[in-house]
């Protein structure tokens, strides 16, 4: 059965789960921008605990704007930011290295609008995994969905539920203890090659 995805930036470790049991997976691309969302945010471990990575956006005077016209605010330098923010929680992490050429040419991309670079990330990501998915993206907005399990609900970052995903050995989790469902780069830099089979292994709550 196909399932749907809000395309999000580095998605989640539960977004993945989904995406590795799905027959096929469909990026809703009609919808509108909502704030506060992991269409502009990830999650990752850093030293003083979670930490919120967020690419800033120019919101339009009128509040339905479709996320696929929304542009980023490139007058700050966030790039740089999340870039020194993943080198500071992870250069010590057992794979960091591993992916580091694969992923650090996105922070120096020059990206326009946010969902055309969220799909730049997940590709990037994908190919870390080595992970073949069967991608297909929506080109009209449908609230309800026939022979689909949505997963949709998965964007919104303040409605959290937990998942109870297995632990893994992460980097500052002496201090602070396990963090469940950051950024699946939490994942890959601690898992490396063993990420996909960890995925496999989760049972996703719906």
């Amino acid at each position: 059965m196909n399932s749907i995805f809000h395309p999000t930036y580095f998605p989640s470790i539960a977004h993945f789960v989904a995406m590795v049991k799905a027959h096929a997976v469909v990026f809703e691309m009609d919808d509108n921008f909502l704030k506060q969302t992991y269409r502009n945010r990830t999650y990752i471990y850093a030293a003083n605990g979670k930490l919120a990575l967020n690419i800033p956006v120019i919101h339009t005077q009128h509040n339905r704007q479709k996320y696929r016209d929304v542009k980023i605010f490139n007058q700050t330098k966030w790039q740089d930011l999340h870039w020194k923010s993943l080198l500071s929680a992870y250069r010590t992490s057992p794979f960091f290295e591993y992916y580091e050429d694969e992923l650090q040419p996105l922070f120096n991309l020059k990206a326009d609008y946010i969902l055309d670079f969220n799909l730049k990330c997940f590709e990037a990501v994908c190919d870390c995994l080595q992970l073949d998915l069967n991608i297909s993206k929506t080109e009209v907005y449908q609230r309800n969905l026939e022979n689909t399990l949505d997963f949709r609900y998965l964007v919104n970052a303040k409605k959290e539920q937990q998942h109870h995903f297995e632990r893994y050995t992460q980097v500052f989790g002496d201090k602070h203890g396990f963090i469940e469902n950051l950024s699946i780069l939490d994942l890959l830099f601690n898992e490396g090659p063993n990420a996909l089979s960890y995925l496999e292994n989760q049972i996703i709550k719906r």
